[in-house]
């Protein structure tokens, strides 16, 4: 079996782990999307910001809305525009293209270098969705009726697809994509993502904010989990601020940074479901 040819080995601030950064890998050389799911905060899409700048490529994003239809990807025609500038009797009315603006993907597919596309948070989008870019993602091309004219991709793009998993794609979607489901760092690869963010951080408080962090995501029932960033964030503010670390899991400092909805922050405090 010959080794894989590893392109992407993380960055500086963004900790891999061996299994995603082999399925990348794999997913890069395949020419296949990589569909990334994970509850929030896991670090799906910095994944592709994280790829951009580890392979010096360009980052374009598409983040998806519930509003959103696979066409805004690939163009829009503008026919109201052309009709007002038909009726001010402006000049190159006849010229279709210079009313068609292309889409992220059609930007995608027209770079003069490979980049990397993330379609960010997929699973917004309606069941239909996922279904409706099958073929562009696939053969790599679209085609434009109005203009008659088939844009067809220069470089393929490394393509990243995120979805916090809160509805089912189609399978015809599935089969066509590589797949990672990024489990939430254990306390030893935190400890990595911390050092890569802080990395003169003192060890009494490394210590102390990770047995703090993990002890409050498992031991309450929260709306809204501290993630990674808020992790970083509250290890931030603790040491701009100069309180005592001594012991973060009772006393919780500057609660606010890690706990984003009031509920969360009174369960916490809740005598009854006790901070010991």
């Amino acid at each position: 079996m010959t080794q894989a040819n590893y392109e992407f080995r993380g960055t500086d601030d963004y900790i891999i782990d061996d299994e995603l950064m082999l399925t990348m890998n794999i997913a890069i050389s395949m020419n296949k999307p990589l569909l990334v799911k994970g509850e929030p905060g896991t670090g799906k899409t910095a994944l592709a910001e994280a790829i951009a700048k580890a392979l010096s490529k360009p980052l374009i994003i598409w983040s998806i809305k519930s509003t959103t239809k696979a066409q805004d990807g690939l163009y829009q025609y503008d026919v109201v525009k052309r009709l007002y500038d038909s009726q001010l009797g402006n000049e190159g009315v006849e010229d279709v293209k210079k009313y068609i603006k292309l889409g992220k993907i059609g930007e995608a597919f027209t770079s003069g270098e490979q980049c990397v596309l993330l379609i960010d948070e997929i699973d917004k989008a309606d069941l239909e969705f996922p279904n409706d870019l099958l073929w562009e993602l696939d053969r790599m091309e679209f085609y434009i009726p109005e203009t008659d004219e088939i844009i067809k991709a220069k470089h393929a793009p490394i393509v990243i697809i995120t979805s916090n998993a809160e509805k089912e794609l189609p399978d015809a979607f599935l089969r066509r994509c590589a797949f990672h489901y990024i489990d939430f760092p254990d306390e030893a690869l935190m400890r990595r993502i911390v050092l890569a963010h802080y990395p003169d951080i003192e060890e009494e408080l490394m210590k102390q904010a990770l047995d703090a962090f993990f002890y409050v995501r498992e031991y309450f029932e929260l709306k809204k989990k501290p993630s990674t960033s808020e992790l970083l964030d509250w290890i931030d503010a603790l040491m701009r601020s100069g309180v005592p670390i001594n012991n973060l899991r009772n006393d919780l400092p500057l609660m606010s940074f890690l706990l984003k909805k009031d509920e969360d922050r009174e369960a916490v405090k809740n005598p009854y479901g006790g901070l010991r």
